[in-house]
């Protein structure tokens, strides 16, 4: 697991603006969207992306995406991603309901191993309710050969390899965990955007840790920033699939999208934005990766400048929403 715990955010204390005490207990707030890819259309294929949240009192607040793998092995990938987001979510929401220590590496290696072990049990009772037909099977075979085949015979899990983003806000602060490809980038209030967690060198190509793996527990990338005692919050937190970011032609292009839904949120409010992102990421896809796109927003308003607290029930889409 690569940790970064308890450090004093080296790129947001350089890139905040103002003092902590502004904002030092923000009421958070959610919006996404998840959108077929323009080639998944196209091809016949199914969202293969999946988006949730969840919150509580206090203004805790958990949101979770997943990017099912396009391998042909991995033919139940949709169904992997939608199991994903729901385990990370409700993982973490029980966590954060008993009081746990969201700073403590120790909890963290525990919460991860639950995440990743439910989600491998959620597999295991599709596997049950569904087996696995011969048509999908004889799918896998034409198209990748007996070698595939047998693979998915020997590791059933592969059917339905997934990434996994997580980001849970607190009142005390942010822990954010990754496995795989994907993003999450964070914005000042300045308007500068900043990645809070290292970068992974595994990631190539179409080459991706998952939670089809056996090691997966050990594959995540782990940060954890503390808002409480003079720390500022991010104004935003953006929460991607790769889909999205290899819709832009660099990596500066992309990172321009949170300051400007920043700008945005501030000037429209963020019903407002929520009710476009459906429409933005299908263009994205459309003129960019043809991939499917997912991206999450976490808001750090108060509750006078938002006009709603965060709900204690689930949210999960495919299309749109706001919370």
């Amino acid at each position: 697991m690569v940790a970064l715990l308890s450090r004093p955010a080296q790129a947001a204390a350089a890139l905040h603006a103002g003092p902590a005490s502004a904002r030092s207990h923000p009421w958070w707030r959610a919006i996404g969207a998840s959108v077929r890819g323009a080639a998944h259309v196209r091809g016949q294929l199914p969202n293969q992306d999946a988006i949730r949240w969840s919150g509580g009192a206090g203004g805790a607040l958990v949101l979770a995406g997943s990017d099912g793998h396009g391998s042909a092995r991995c033919f139940r990938s949709d169904v992997g991603a939608r199991l994903a987001v729901q385990t990370g979510t409700r993982v973490l929401c029980q966590a954060l309901a008993t009081g746990e220590d969201l700073a403590d590496l120790g909890t963290i290696e525990r919460l991860v191993r639950s995440v990743v072990d439910e989600w491998a049990l959620a597999v295991t009772a599709d596997l049950r309710l569904f087996p696995v037909a011969r048509i999908e099977v004889e799918r896998l075979e034409a198209k990748s050969g007996a070698a595939a085949t047998a693979s998915v015979a020997r590791q059933p899990l592969l059917a339905y390899g997934a990434t996994l983003l997580l980001v849970a806000v607190t009142a005390r602060g942010i822990l954010y965990l990754q496995l795989g490809d994907g993003d999450v980038v964070c914005v000042s209030d300045a308007g500068r955007p900043w990645r809070p967690l290292p970068p992974d060198e595994r990631l190539f190509g179409e080459q991706t840790t998952s939670l089809c793996t056996p090691h997966a527990a050990h594959d995540f990338r782990v940060s954890f920033q503390r808002t409480r005692g003079g720390g500022a919050p991010p104004a935003l937190v953006l929460v991607s699939t790769d889909g999205y970011a290899n819709s832009f032609r660099d990596e500066r292009g992309f990172l321009q999208v949170g300051p400007d839904l920043l700008a945005m949120v501030r000037d429209s409010g963020l019903d407002a934005v929520g009710a476009c992102l459906p429409e933005w990421l299908g263009e994205a896809s459309r003129l960019g990766s043809g991939d499917d796109v997912t991206l999450g927003i976490l808001w750090s308003g108060s509750t006078g400048a938002s006009g709603a607290t965060v709900s204690s029930t689930d949210r999960a889409t495919g299309a749109g929403g706001v919370w």
